[in-house]
C-alpha cells in the first residue's frame, strides 16, 4: 500500500468487547517533519539547562505520573485488554523509570585519560532528537524505556505508539507538559507504521531510532537507519526456554503465567518448556491442572488471570499457528465478542516444528523433553531468537554452566523474572541489537567526544 492509501484516523478497539474506545488522527509525514523541527528547538534549550534542573523536572514528571496511575491503568485496560493489576504495575513502572533516569542526569560524566604531553578528557553529549517506536503489547513501560533515559541524557523525543494503543502515550505527553517539561520536548505522534514510522526512521533530523516490535519490521527499521548510518536500538522477538531439570522444585518451575502473562503477548514469555525426561510426565500433569485453573475473562475484573489478545488480526495469526486439533493441554476462554484464545500447551510438536521454534505471541507454549544438560542446551539454542529464559535446578554448578551456554541476553535461575529497570535488557541473535535499561541506559543516547589539551608550550 502507498502512504496515501492509509486511513486518516486510527480506530482504537477494546479487545475484550470489540467496542470503539476512541478515534485518533493519524500522523502524516508532514506531521513528523513539523514535530522534529519543534523537537530540535526544544532540545537545544533542554540540553543547556543545568543538570540539576533537568533532573528536577524529570522527577516532577514522575510525581505527576504517580498521581495518575489509576487513570493510566484503566485507560490501558480499555485500549490493550491488560489486567487491571498489571496495568497499574505498568503505570507505576513508567513513574519509577522516570525517577531512576532522573538520578542519572547528574552522574552522566566522562573520563580523564592519562596521556603524554597534555590532558585528555571525554565529554558525553546528547544526540539531539530521538525517535521512539513503541509496541502494542506493553504500550506504557516500553515507551518509557527509550523516552526516560533519552530525555535524561539531554535529548528530545518523538514517540510513535502502535496503531492499536496510542491513548496512554498521548496522556503521558499531556502529563509531561503538566509537570513543566518544555513544549516540543516530548511529542507523541500516533500513526501508521509505513507512514509515520517510516517518516521518523528516514528523517535526517532524527539522530537515533529505538524500536520495539517484530523481527521482520525491525529489519526494515534497521535498513532505513543504515542508509543514513543512523544508530538504532532494536528489541525484537523471542522464543524463550524454560529449562526444568529433574532436581528442580517442579511446583514453582511450572508456573503457567511464565507464558500466559499478558495473554502470551510478551517477547520474554517462556513458551518453550524443556523438561528432563524423568519428570516429564509429572510436569505434564501439573501443567494440565494449572492451565485448566486459569480464569480467563474481563480484564477489569480483579479476579481475572488472563485477558484477550490485542486484535482480531493477532487472534487469527495464533489460530493459524495452533490448529484446534493439535495435541495439547487446553484451558477455556469466553465465547462471544472479544479476541479470546484459550491457554494452551502443545504436547505433540517436534523440536524443529514452526510452533516450537517461531514466536506465536499468544497464550501458547510447547512442551518438549530432553535427556541431559547437553541436550537441554542444544534445544534451548535451537531457535533464531535469544532474548530471555529460565532454568530450574538445585545444582549451582549446573546453573552456572547452563547460564553461560544458553545464548540469550536475560536469564533467570530458579525464577521467571526478565526485566528490571535497573539492569540491562536486550537480546542475542534475531532478538535485537543493543541494550536498554540499567545503569548505562543514558550513555546509549550520547556521543562520546574526546578532547586533548596540550600542556606543552608553543614552539619558540
Amino acid at each position: 500500500m502507498s502512504p496515501s492509501s492509509y486511513e486518516h484516523e486510527l480506530i482504537v478497539l477494546n479487545p475484550a468487547t470489540e467496542e470503539v474506545v476512541a478515534t485518533v488522527p493519524a500522523a502524516t509525514a508532514a506531521d513528523v517533519d513539523a514535530a522534529v523541527a519543534r523537537a530540535a528547538k526544544a532540545q537545544a534549550k533542554w540540553a543547556a539547562l543545568a543538570p540539576a534542573d533537568r533532573a528536577r523536572l524529570l522527577r516532577r514528571f514522575a510525581d505527576v505520573v504517580d498521581q495518575h496511575v489509576e487513570e493510566l491503568a484503566r485507560l490501558e485496560v480499555r485500549e490493550a485488554g491488560h489486567l487491571l493489576g498489571n496495568a497499574r504495575w505498568e503505570a507505576g513502572n513508567v513513574r519509577d523509570l522516570l525517577a531512576y533516569a532522573a538520578g542519572g542526569v547528574e552522574r552522566l560524566s566522562g573520563r580523564q585519560i592519562p596521556v603524554p604531553g597534555g590532558l585528555d578528557v571525554t565529554i558525553l553529549e546528547p544526540l539531539g532528537v530521538v525517535g521512539v517506536i513503541a509496541p502494542w503489547n506493553f504500550p506504557m513501560p516500553i515507551a518509557a524505556w527509550g523516552t526516560a533515559p533519552a530525555l535524561a541524557a539531554g535529548n528530545a523525543v518523538v514517540l510513535k505508539p502502535a496503531e492499536t494503543t496510542p491513548l496512554t502515550a498521548l496522556r503521558l505527553a499531556e502529563l509531561a507538559l503538566e509537570a513543566g517539561l518544555p513544549d516540543g520536548l516530548f511529542q507523541v505522534l500516533p500513526g501508521h507504521g509505513p507512514v509515520a514510522g517510516t517518516a521518523l526512521v528516514e528523517h535526517p533530523g532524527v539522530a537515533k531510532i529505538v524500536f520495539t516490535g517484530s523481527t521482520g519490521t525491525g529489519r526494515a527499521v534497521m535498513e532505513g537507519c543504515a542508509r543514513q548510518v543512523k544508530p538504532v536500538t532494536l528489541e525484537l522477538g523471542g522464543k524463550s526456554p524454560n529449562i526444568v531439570f529433574a532436581d528442580a522444585d517442579l511446583r514453582t518451575a511450572v508456573d503457567p503465567f511464565s507464558f500466559l502473562d499478558n495473554s502470551g503477548q510478551d517477547c520474554c514469555a517462556r513458551t518453550r518448556i524443556l523438561v528432563q525426561e524423568p519428570v516429564y510426565d509429572e510436569v505434564r500433569e501439573l501443567l494440565a491442572d494449572a492451565v485448566n485453573a486459569v480464569v480467563v475473562g474481563d480484564p477489569a475484573d480483579e479476579k481475572t488471570q488472563m485477558g484477550p489478545l490485542i486484535s482480531r488480526r493477532q487472534l487469527e495469526r495464533v489460530r493459524a499457528l495452533v490448529p484446534a486439533d493439535a495435541p495439547g493441554l487446553r484451558g477455556s476462554a469466553p465465547d462471544g465478542p472479544g479476541f479470546w484464545f484459550a491457554p494452551t500447551v502443545l504436547t505433540g510438536e517436534a523440536p524443529d516444528s514452526e510452533a516450537a521454534r517461531e514466536e506465536i505471541f499468544g497464550p501458547v507454549a510447547v512442551l518438549l523433553p530432553f535427556t541431559d544438560e547437553e541436550d537441554a542446551i542444544r534445544l534451548a539454542n535451537d531457535t533464531p531468537y535469544g532474548l530471555s529464559g529460565s532454568l530450574w535446578t538445585r545444582d549451582l554448578g549446573r546453573a552456572l554452566r547452563v547460564s553461560r551456554a544458553v545464548k540469550a541476553g536475560n536469564l533467570s535461575v530458579n525464577s521467571h523474572s526478565s526485566v528490571r529497570y535497573w539492569t540491562p535488557f536486550g537480546g542475542y541473535k534475531q532478538s535485537g541489537l543493543g541494550r536498554e535499561l540499567g545503569p548505562d541506559a543514558l550513555t546509549a543516547f550520547t556521543e562520546t567526544k574526546n578532547v586533548f589539551i596540550s600542556t606543552e608550550g608553543p614552539a619558540q
